[in-house]
This record gives C-alpha cells, structure tokens and sequence, in this order.
C-alpha cells in the first residue's frame, strides 16, 4: 500500500506500507522532513526507517492494554497494528496521519478534531460486545497506555474516559485528587480530571489538551532527538534534548512535576505521559505538556496493611531512586504549603465515595499523604539552610 505520511495539510513523505503487518517497508520520496515527528534521525537526506517503523508503530493500541485479547476478538482483528489504518493513524494528540494514494482524502475532512467518529473500538475496549459490524474510524485506535480508555464526543467536546485496574479501582479517584492538589499548588499547567460512574465502577475523564493546531510531542521523542552522551545523566540529557530544541519553561516545569510526583508517590511518570506542546503549522514550541496521567499513585496496587508513607517508592523518569530523583529539585520556595495543610481530608472525602475503597484504607491514604506533605515541608526547610 503507497502512503503519504502527512502533517495536517503538509505531505512529507510518501512512502510504502506492508498490508498485513502495517510496517514500512520503503521510503518513496521526500517533500519536507522539517514536519517529520520529532526524534526521527535523518540520513543522507532521508528519514530513518527503523526510527519510522518504531513511530508508526508505536501509535498502536499497546499489547499491554487490560482487555485488549477481548476487544480484537470483538472486532475480529488479530493484532493491534491491524487498526492504524483503519483510521489513517490519525489521533487526538496530534495531527499526523496517512493518506493512501488511491484515496482522494483531505486532513479537513477526516480529522478527529473537527468530524464525529465512530464509537464502536472505544465500546470493545471496555469489554462491550458489538451487535454488528464494528465501524473502526476511531482515535481510540491510536490511544496509548494499559488501563482500559476510550475517546467520546461529549456536548461538542472531545473527552478521554479511562478506568481503574482491581482490586480497587483507584487510578480514576487518583487523578481526581490529583487535579485538586495541582489546583492547591497553583500549578495551572495540568489537565482537570472529573469522576464518571457506571454501574457503580468509576472513570475519569478529562478533556483533550490538544487543538487542530497544535501536537503533543512526548519525553520520548524530545530525548531521541539528540544523541546522548555517556558523562550526561537522563535528566541532564533531557534538558540539554529541550535547549537543542528550544522549548521553553522546562526546568521551573520539572520542578513541579517531580515535587508533585512525590507527594502522589507517582510510580510511573515514564517518558511517555509528559512532553511539551508544538504548533504544527508553525513548528514553534509552546512550552511544557500540561500534567497528565497520574493515576498510577497512592498506592494503587498495594495491601493497605503495607502502605508505608515515608518508604521509598520506584520512581521514574529520571531515576529508580526517590531520594535520589529528589534531590534534582532546584526550588522549594514556590511550594505553597499552608494551602495543602488540609488537603488529606480532601483526599478522604474523594475516596471514601467508593465502594471499592473501604474506611481503614481511605484513612490510610488520608494519613499517608499527609505524612508525604509533612516530610517535603521538612525537605524544604532543610534545603534552604
């Protein structure tokens, strides 16, 4: 199948795909390589075909995904990949997609930000079974991530509900809390997360971030764009990566995040779930992608009897080691410290509505939070002297 991977409106490339395993296997000819994804190498004037393929790819509903062997059965698919095309690998978190040669297709017309789009992937994936034949022009094709999600058209609004994993359910009530404390923080750079109940099981759901104009440009992708250097460590080279690009505002940014990711004892800000914002017509960045995807916290998987506030949690992106990820925190000073002093009952307030979440472990949390908040006062004050 030939191809023109494009940019919105801008052909960059076209190129062939292989039917059956959705890889590229040629690229054809070049029209502008300034608008290919970010951390694609370029040699000798083309893109890099393993790089393409890992892109590409990448797009996929991940194997991963709770549910997934279900949901292809649904819609009589053997293999994720098999779906990039069935929506031209279009998305909502960015404005790259597919155009077949033998397809008189417009950006205008096919988009998910501007055109309705079927239901039917996103409905399978909830586990959901299909009375006819599925209709896969969705952007829940392209979504990333393990715990079960799907996009929905909301009163004109394009919203990601996403579920929770047993045997509590937390990570939607997670990213509830979550959007109170960034308020708290006066952390405006964030994605505001509401509480969805179906059945009595709960989902978040937040509103897309991303417009026609604009792409979300993941941590991934920033770090692939320049080598890195054995004497630079992983967050050296991610700054280094975002002053080669020049996006602004990363390292007040990362401050933030790695504060807030402590107190939410985050377990998995991978570089997948933050990045920065880029125009797409223009190519300027805009700064740092709101926070996003933080439900994986507080605790979601462990026995409350083994909740331990103040022991070390894994940590990502930048080191395995709280402590050490802790001390890349070059300013305390911002950290509004009277306005969290009673967020721990907020906390329980938000947690104690499910029935997932019973009293000793909405207070266990509670608790534990607090003491996280206390022991960063502590770290704060000690920083200074």
């Amino acid at each position: 199948m030939q191809c023109t991977l494009m940019n919105k409106n801008t052909p960059i490339i076209d190129l062939q795909i292989d039917h059956d395993s959705s890889a590229i296997t040629k690229v054809l000819k070049v029209y502008d390589l300034n608008y290919l994804p970010v951390g694609i190498e370029k040699r000798a004037g083309l893109p890099n075909r393993r790089d393409l393929n890992e892109w590409w790819q990448g797009r996929s509903i991940p194997a991963s995904r709770l549910g997934i062997l279900e949901a292809l059965e649904y819609l009589e698919m053997f293999d994720t990949k098999q779906l990039l095309m069935k929506c031209f690998g279009l998305s909502l978190s960015d404005q790259y997609w597919m155009k077949p040669a033998d397809m008189e297709l417009s950006w205008t017309k096919v988009n998910f930000f501007e055109n309705s789009f079927s239901e039917d992937v996103g409905n399978a994936l909830f586990g959901q079974p299909l009375g006819k034949e599925a209709d896969l022009m969705s952007p829940c094709n392209t979504s990333d991530g393990w715990l079960r999600k799907k996009w929905k058209i909301i009163n004109g609004k394009r919203c990601l509900i996403k579920g929770g994993s047993a045997p509590y359910m937390q990570e939607p009530l997670n990213e509830v809390f979550a959007t109170k404390l960034l308020e708290c923080m006066g952390m405006d750079n964030h994605v505001s997360y509401g509480l969805l109940w179906e059945e009595q099981i709960p989902y978040s759901i937040c509103e897309n971030f991303i417009t026609t104009n604009t792409e979300l440009v993941s941590a991934v992708s920033i770090n692939k764009s320049l080598k890195k250097r054995s004497q630079y460590s992983a967050y050296e080279h991610f700054l280094r990566a975002c002053d080669s690009l020049g996006i602004p505002g990363i390292h007040k940014f990362l401050d933030q995040m790695l504060v807030f990711d402590y107190l939410m004892a985050n377990t998995d800000r991978h570089f997948g779930n933050f990045g920065a914002v880029r125009n797409v017509e223009t190519l300027e960045w805009m700064g740092p992608a709101p926070i996003f995807d933080s439900g994986t916290s507080l605790w979601h998987n462990i026995l409350t009897s083994r909740i331990q506030p103040l022991a070390e949690v894994d940590t990502k992106p930048f080191c395995t080691n709280e402590t050490k990820q802790l001390s890349l925190i070059t300013d305390f000073t911002w950290i509004p410290f009277e306005k969290l002093k009673n967020l721990h009952q907020e906390l329980y307030n938000i947690f104690i509505q499910s029935p997932y979440l019973d009293e000793q472990r909405c207070c266990a949390l509670s608790q534990a939070f607090q003491e996280r908040m206390t022991n960063l006062q502590y770290l704060a004050a000690h920083r200074k002297k």
